[in-house]
């Protein structure tokens, strides 16, 4: 039989019953590489193991109507001064993704793509730099026989901001991806991490975290658990810590 994939298209797993939408990357013979639509996930299948998904990728716009019905804003009296992010990402795609959901949003957020490896070395020139209320730290990761593919290097990262700003609530830190060691992000410092039974995660899922955080008022606990259900697979994908807001609210608007 001959299988006529070619990179962009979208496909899914038969042995894994359909259950993920992967985008092609590059083609090896009789090997698909591929990288989740949704989820932060990058795999490889046989061809005759993939299927054709003629669906593409959405613009997120559900996701964005339902946080702007959340909002508790009374723009008619206040304005509202939202907490600002710094997301730092490996994957220029997901990053893509995540800025469009900000601004889409009205959040102040710069994006930086910055391999694994190298996060912890840059991220506290980063902070100084951009001054962020709130830094996502993300990417790609993989629970394997030998450990965390990239948990290490986030968790490096997060330490490296533990050291500049040893406050939690001061720099509220949101890191992990696919089925990162939530444990050791947590004791690393994070205040948000992935992911609890280690689990796949929404790609959009830290930056749904972040601007949850962005739009809580300042100085007041967040409903950690309404944050967390915010996302697409709950306490199951992401856990994290009570936290306060950083939201500022002005009037007269």
């Amino acid at each position: 039989m001959n299988y006529i994939f070619k990179a962009g298209d979208y496909v899914s797993r038969k042995s894994y019953h359909n259950d993920v939408v992967f985008k092609v990357l590059n083609i090896d013979g009789n090997i698909v590489y591929l990288k989740g639509r949704d989820v932060r996930l990058y795999a490889d299948a046989p061809l005759n193991d993939l299927e054709i998904v003629s669906s593409k990728m959405d613009d997120d716009s559900s996701i964005i109507d339902r946080e702007l019905k959340d909002m508790n804003i009374n723009r008619d009296e206040y304005f509202y001064l939202p907490g600002n992010i710094l997301h730092i990402d490996v994957d220029n795609e997901y990053l893509d993704r995540c800025m469009n959901y900000y601004h889409k949003l009205g959040i102040k957020a710069n994006g930086i793509t910055i391999p694994e490896a190298d996060i912890s070395k840059k991220i506290v020139s980063l902070l100084k730099e951009y001054h962020p209320d709130i830094v996502v730290i993300t990417g790609h990761d993989a629970y394997k026989k030998d450990g965390y593919e990239n948990s290490m290097n986030f968790a490096s990262a997060i330490r490296e901001a533990r050291k500049y700003e040893h406050n939690q609530d001061k720099l509220i830190i949101i890191a992990g991806a696919c089925q990162s060691d939530f444990d050791s992000l947590i004791r690393a410092g994070a205040n948000f991490a992935s992911s609890p039974k280690r689990i796949n995660i929404h790609a959009l899922d830290p930056a749904i975290i972040a601007s949850s955080l962005a739009f809580s008022e300042k100085n007041q606990s967040i409903d950690l658990m309404k944050v967390i259900g915010k996302t697409k697979y709950g306490s199951h994908g992401i856990g994290g810590l009570i936290t306060n807001g950083t939201m500022y609210i002005g009037y007269p608007r």
